[in-house]
């Protein structure tokens, strides 16, 4: 059995699940401003991108996959696939390398990327294939390009897509670089954490382009102007993804040392935020002090400037006194 040929039992539970998924992002309200996303959602079946993951155990990790000889366990793998949770489909060396993505997540990246009719779309990490699967249900395939790094991820997304009917682009290459063979994009939506916006996609881009990707555990969503120059600020959402892998990637910075700051700080979810978005130019004892004299901003008073001259971040003004160089 593969999980392309359901018995009719779990082939039943599948469909149920999935119904149960769409109310549940409905709930939501996810896609309220853009409800269209309610039609993919409804008609793309998520188990035919993940025929296995791994759930965490002690000790490390466990797989479910839709060939185990036991059939209570292939219900659990069906049920777990239609989660509203992220999945873990890619393990190398006890350390996580790729995932599925929470899905009402992805109904919220994919209704802030404001999608028009006619866009074309380029999705920097392929996963499964699922997100660009959505997004080739709404848009057709040849608007959708999805690029990856690794080789066993690209060909596992490709046939997954295929096997759920859709045959957008799948690029193997470094994701900072863009796909320029594929240019020019309307949107660009990244599905692995940056620290900072990878140069050569802003001259990728059509003037009015819209940019979204996860950075310092928030979602950036960048306006960007000419080849030369984007802005925008974080939204709401927390958002927490695989790092950006590659040769032109940013390094990580180095672990900060908080020992001096207090505990209840180091925990919370607004100042570690803004730790992970200063991180290399201020340290945390500055960090903290600007989010105490700025009654500990959300998320959303944040922004983030490219330009010809390098990047920066800001609090509540590009112009203003809080701005600092991102890597």
């Amino acid at each position: 059995m593969s999980a392309h040929a359901l018995d009719p039992g779990l082939d039943d539970l599948a469909t149920l699940a999935r119904a149960a998924l769409v109310r549940e992002i409905d709930r939501s309200g996810a896609w309220a401003a853009d409800p269209v996303w309610r039609e993919a959602f409804e008609a793309v079946p998520r188990h035919l991108f993940v025929p296995y993951y791994y759930v965490g155990v002690l000790g490390g990790f466990e797989r479910v996959w839709c060939e185990d000889p036991d059939p209570g366990s292939r219900e659990r793998w069906v049920r777990g696939a239609y989660a509203d949770a992220p999945l873990a489909t890619r393990v190398r060396d006890g350390e996580l390398v790729s995932s599925s993505s929470q899905p009402s997540l992805m109904a919220k990246m994919l209704t802030e990327l404001e999608i028009r009719d006619g866009d074309a779309v380029l999705e920097i990490g392929a996963g499964t294939g699922f997100n660009a699967a959505l997004l080739a249900h709404r848009l057709g395939d040849d608007l959708v390009t999805t690029i990856d790094l690794d080789p066993e991820i690209t060909e596992s997304a490709r046939r997954h897509l295929a096997t759920a009917g859709y045959h957008p682009t799948v690029v193997t290459g470094d994701g900072a670089r863009g796909v320029p063979e594929r240019a020019p994009f309307d949107r660009i939506i990244a599905t692995c954490t940056l620290t900072s916006i990878p140069p050569p996609w802003l001259p990728q881009c059509t003037p009015g382009a819209r940019i979204l990707a996860p950075m310092a555990t928030g979602l950036i969503a960048l306006h960007v102007r000419d080849a030369g120059h984007a802005e925008g600020r974080f939204l709401h959402t927390p958002a927490y993804f695989v790092p950006l892998r590659g040769e032109t990637r940013h390094q990580e910075p180095e672990p900060q040392h908080l020992g001096g700051l207090p505990r209840w700080a180091r925990s919370h979810e607004l100042f570690r935020f803004l730790l992970n978005l200063t991180a290399g130019s201020l340290d945390p004892y500055e960090a903290y002090t600007l989010w105490e004299r700025e009654n500990q901003p959300v998320r959303e008073r944040y922004g983030i400037t490219v330009s010809d001259e390098g990047a920066w971040a800001w609090l509540d003004d590009p112009e203003g006194p809080y701005a600092w160089p991102l890597p």
